[in-house]
């Protein structure tokens, strides 16, 4: 007796699954929809006119800012061979460089491409800010703008990539925050293009978008230098 009512659950189960079934394929809508994981960004820097590569950047509004905290992107400054980014970086824009044991850069001159001075770098408590190392598309506009769907290696690498980043003055620094083009741009008029240049190869890189106000702004600012290069690096 309890093996024939065992078996008539069993089929009454199928019964019950085969007619959700149907009724699932008959309405489409209320299939769950599929999550596809983020694609990966493209590992090399993109080349071409800024302006080209601009048009082929997705236009959205910002997605919202929730979760977002700088650990997102690491815990500080990746380190390799000893040396952590911001003295890689550091040795990279200044000129007439020293550096001790450990890899720090001591000292050095920095033409700064934001403000158009000369500033004089010593390592210090209280020099050292004075040169900051930015992240060209800040990395909170980078969390609204699609970095958020990036896993955490990959925004690890956008924090860290030689492309994002400028060493420039430390108060010009302050000033920007995590502004975009539409609400910031260096005080240097001359660096202005090479500057929007540098944000549209780093979106292009990692599959960022701008939103409508960026664009715009980028496009007023390239109108001056159509034919401005991306950086390589």
């Amino acid at each position: 007796m309890k093996s024939r009512y065992k078996l008539r659950r069993s089929i009454a189960a199928i019964i019950v699954t085969i007619i959700a079934a149907l009724i699932i394929a008959a309405h489409p809508d209320m299939q769950q929809p599929t999550v596809s994981p983020p694609e990966a960004p493209v590992t090399e820097a993109i080349q071409g006119v800024a302006a080209d590569v601009l048009e082929t950047l997705a236009v959205k509004g910002r997605a919202p800012k929730t979760d977002y905290a700088r650990t997102q992107f690491g815990d500080g400054w990746s380190s390799e061979l000893g040396c952590d980014t911001r003295n890689v970086i550091l040795n990279r824009d200044l000129t007439v460089t020293a550096a001790d044991e450990k890899c720090r850069v001591t000292s050095g001159q920095l033409n700064d491409p934001y403000t158009g001075k000369v500033i004089a770098f010593t390592r210090g408590e209280s020099t050292s800010d004075d040169v900051q190392i930015d992240h060209v598309v800040a990395l909170s506009n980078a969390w609204q703008t699609g970095a958020q769907g990036l896993t955490r290696e990959q925004r690890i690498q956008l924090a860290n990539d030689p492309l994002e980043l400028l060493a420039v003055d430390g108060e010009a620094n302050m000033q920007k925050s995590d502004g975009d083009a539409a609400t910031w741009l260096p005080p240097n008029k001359a660096f202005r293009c090479q500057y929007v240049a540098r944000q549209i190869a780093v979106k292009a890189k990692y599959q960022l978008w701008v939103t409508t106000a960026e664009k715009d702004a980028m496009v007023k600012v390239l109108a001056i230098c159509p034919g401005q290069e991306l950086p390589k690096a």
